[in-house]
């Protein structure tokens, strides 16, 4: 199943978790990281718990729990406090590599074996870019055996920071050479791995017409969902990232043609020779229709 939008949500915030599950997104990921102060964190904890528990499955979202940094001293307490809850997946912020991926899999083997819950069953997926070092491993997620992988994520603002940038912003309003390659190389590592690329926050959420014009650009690129930080901008991200009537129609030809002529390695359709790729591609676009429907 490919999972378009992934909505951010406080932990230590009631109102937020009482509104979340009307958003339509795909993904809560109830965040005890970034949002939630310091003190507010043990707190925040208990709500995520709560939460957890009081969505049994079927949830109308899938509910995803961003942990604090592996190397943070407090990852390990966040764990404790979820799995009893039965997330759906666990997001690792400032992750180093797939040892940092690998490290958090042992964690939950132990956990989930100590709560009844199915082996495996909690997924990972890795912010894999808010240090300066770890662009450098955004390849070795396809070489290492990590079951548990099911996307990787990119992020600008915690990277901006760690290398001391004043902005991750170009003259234009895109982003800058740096982090425009961060994000290409996000992209080549997913797809190397064989699991969801999914673009960062779009950060101005009210700027909705922005938010489509680059949700589209990245589709076309290869992403296949977004991190989205207001639920304002679930609905945006879902409808870009879902194909269209006429990419749907147009695959359904290209299927229909090879279909037609089973052992050739070219077709022709309406005036174009389209080939084994074309094939691929459209079969790409019906199951990503078919799972966003």
């Amino acid at each position: 199943m490919t999972l378009r939008s992934w909505l951010f949500v406080p932990g230590d915030s009631e109102r937020k978790l009482g509104k979340a599950d009307a958003s339509g997104a795909d993904v809560l990921i109830l965040d005890l990281e970034d949002s939630v102060a310091a003190k507010a964190k043990p707190a925040a904890r208990a709500l995520v718990a709560g939460f957890l528990d009081a969505h049994s499955r079927p949830r109308p979202s899938q509910l995803w729990v961003r942990i604090n940094p592996l190397d943070s001293g407090l990852a390990l307490e966040d764990l404790i406090a979820i799995v009893p809850g039965r997330p759906d997946g666990v997001m690792i912020p400032k992750a180093g590599g797939p040892a940092d991926v690998e490290r958090l899999s042992h964690y939950l083997d132990a956990l989930e074996a100590q709560h009844g819950v199915k082996a495996g069953a909690i997924r990972i997926v890795p912010v894999a870019t808010e240090t300066p070092a770890a662009p450098f491993q955004l390849g070795d997620y396809a070489k290492a055996t990590l079951p548990r992988l099911a996307g990787l994520t990119w992020g600008a603002e915690d990277l901006a920071t760690a290398l001391g940038a004043s902005t991750n912003l170009d003259e234009t309003g895109r982003w800058a050479l740096t982090f425009r390659m961060v994000r290409s190389l996000t992209l080549l590592g997913a797809r190397a791995a064989r699991v969801q690329a999914i673009d960062t926050l779009y950060v101005d959420f009210r700027d909705e017409e922005g938010l489509r014009t680059s949700c589209q650009a990245a589709r076309a690129e290869g992403f296949t969902g977004r991190l989205a930080i207001h639920p304002a901008q679930v609905a945006v991200i879902n409808a870009a990232f879902r194909p269209s009537a006429d990419e749907i129609d147009f695959a359904r030809q290209v299927v229909a043609a090879f279909d037609a002529h089973p052992s050739a390695g070219t077709v022709s359709l309406d005036g174009r020779m389209l080939d084994i790729p074309h094939l691929k591609q459209a079969r790409q676009v019906l199951a990503a229709a078919g799972s966003s429907a």
